[in-house]
Formats: structure tokens, sequence, C-alpha cells
């Protein structure tokens, strides 16, 4: 073997419809992302993440990242995994997509989650990344549904999922710097998907076979 993504083969995906590219992410992107995040993902008046990680201190963030990083490779197990791809927008670094799911191979579906850089935000990048990502899972990865949250006062998120076709799915509650703040559940299903794109594929069949969608 002579590249990580033989030996690890979700960081080979690549997925491309029009001016978004979505691709494994390696140290060049890692360290794009680390300049994303610098810069701001949201208003700093608010807090649209159940896990406040923006929230961390500058100095502590590329540490934090590098981690976040490391453990898709170190936890991943054919029960709980998950696939984070950087966005890449007209050839820049915009932001983060992926997903999470537990017994996939029984429950064929997971959750979807995504940030873009707030420099980068009202230009439709980040329901061009759900719409591109979704069509992926759906077609290429064999899921059936996913799921998204967002807080009751993130419009622009619930946004994407009405466009998407997403339907409500209840509401939980978390602690929110201190004050709680609902959180309302979002649920797609394959039939459910509304407006999906074209997009061209790489990688895909070492995943599959890597999830063990297919036989080794």
């Amino acid at each position: 073997m002579t590249s990580i993504p033989e030996i690890f083969p979700p960081r080979g995906l690549r997925i491309t419809s029009g001016p978004l590219e979505l691709r494994g992410i390696g140290e060049p992107e890692m360290l794009a992302l680390l300049d994303v995040v610098r810069d701001g993902v949201h208003d700093p008046a608010t807090m649209p993440f159940s896990f406040p990680w923006t929230d961390a201190p500058a100095d502590e963030l590329p540490l934090n990242y590098l981690q976040w990083w490391s453990r898709h490779v170190t936890d991943w197990t054919p029960a709980a995994w998950s696939i984070d791809l950087a966005a890449v927008w007209e050839g820049e670094v915009v932001g983060v997509q992926g997903v999470t799911t537990r017994d996939f191979l029984v429950t064929r579906g997971g959750e979807t989650g995504s940030w873009v850089g707030r420099r980068f935000h009202g230009r439709g990048i980040g329901t061009a990344m759900r719409r591109a990502w979704v069509a992926f899972l759906f077609g290429h990865l064999g899921f059936e549904y996913v799921t998204s949250s967002a807080f009751v006062d993130n419009a622009a998120s619930l946004r994407v999922s009405e466009k998407l076709g997403y339907r409500p799915n209840g509401s939980v509650w978390y602690a929110r710097r201190g004050e709680r703040a609902e959180c309302r559940r979002l649920l797609l299903r394959r039939e459910d998907f509304t407006g999906a794109p074209p997009i061209a594929v790489e990688g895909v069949e070492a995943a599959r076979r890597f999830i063990g969608i297919v036989p080794r």
C-alpha cells in the first residue's frame, strides 16, 4: 500500500457537483479549514451547534481540530463510523460536510452535519453541500433515510432542510451557554428527497467495500 486512502478508503472519496467538491480531508485541507475557522464560522453572539466547539480559545483550536481529524480513523468500527469531507467551492475550502451512523448495515441511516465559514454565508453553498451529500448517501452508499437537527433560531439550516424535503421529527432540548434551547429534529426519507443534483463520484467502490456494503 502506498497511500492513506488505500488503508482508509473514506479519505479517498471525492464528490463533485458544479462548482462544489466534497473531498477527503488530508493535511492541506485541514490547514485550510483551520484558516476558515479562525476567520469565524458564525456570529459570536449565537451558537448553532449542540456541542459548542467554536467557543474554544483560539490557541486551542488547532489541536482540537487535529484530534477531531484523527478520530475519524482511530474511532472507526463497522458498528459505528463517520465520514466528514472538506467542502471546496470554486477551488476554495469553505467548510465540512459529513454523516455519522451506528449499525448502518442494519439501520441504513445516519445523521448529517455540516458547517460553512461565516464569510461564505448567504451564497447557497450550504444548500449545495447538503444536496450533493444526500444524493451521494442515497445513490451510492445505500442510505434509506438521514436525519438532521437545528436550533429553532438557526433559520438558515432549517431552510436548507425544508428545501430538500426533510420532515419534522420532534424536538430535544440542550443547555446552550447556560440557557435552555430547543433543537428541532428532522427526517428525510429517500423517497422524499427533492432536487437531487447531478454528481460525479470517485473512490466510492473502495469505500463501499470498507463499510461492508459489498464483499471485500
